[in-house]
């Protein structure tokens, strides 16, 4: 049975599960909710609207088909921020498929290594290569909100994995 996008899970990072600590560090259990509002990043306060803000997160994408390789994997943004003041970029992790990610020290410290790419649509996708069942490869997202930014309610994005599976 082929792999299916129901096989692909998407994960926290870190040692808490929480999106707040979601800085790198080793893959947690905590799945990340589809279409729930803030499952990445937090809420942009009014202070962080004013003077600007930019921060980072680190999520896994992991195999979860029970004995399929999810090959040629390729990650990009599918639908970025409708906000015209908020900016988002991924990069790939810089450890090795299945192997556990840097840690950064706080959510405004850009991870090191790392190439951004706004890979918009999948003609821009940042290429994985094969995940293996059962493994997982790690993924930064930058979130830049400009200074003076507007309030807006509903700021999303959606961040798509496609691959291609054995016959």
């Amino acid at each position: 049975m082929a792999i299916i996008a129901g096989d692909i899970d998407y994960h926290l990072s870190g040692a808490t599960g929480t999106p707040a600590t979601s800085l790198g560090g080793a893959i947690h259990a905590t799945q990340i909710t589809d279409a729930t509002t803030h499952n990445l990043f937090d809420i942009v306060s009014s202070a962080e609207a004013s003077a600007g803000d930019t921060e980072y997160r680190c999520f896994y994408v992991k195999n979860n088909h029970g004995s399929l390789t999810l090959q040629n994997a390729e990650v990009y943004i599918t639908t970025n921020t409708p906000s015209t003041d908020t900016a988002i970029r991924i990069a790939l992790g810089t450890s090795a498929v299945d192997g556990v990610e840097q840690t950064i020290v706080d959510e405004s410290t850009e991870p090191s290594g790392v190439s951004w790419s706004t890979a918009d649509g999948s003609g821009n996708a940042l290429s994985i290569g094969d995940i293996p069942f059962g493994e997982h490869k790690a993924i930064w997202v930058e979130r830049v909100v400009g200074a003076a930014a507007s309030a807006y309610t509903d700021d999303n994005v959606v961040i798509t994995v496609v691959g291609d599976t054995a016959a």
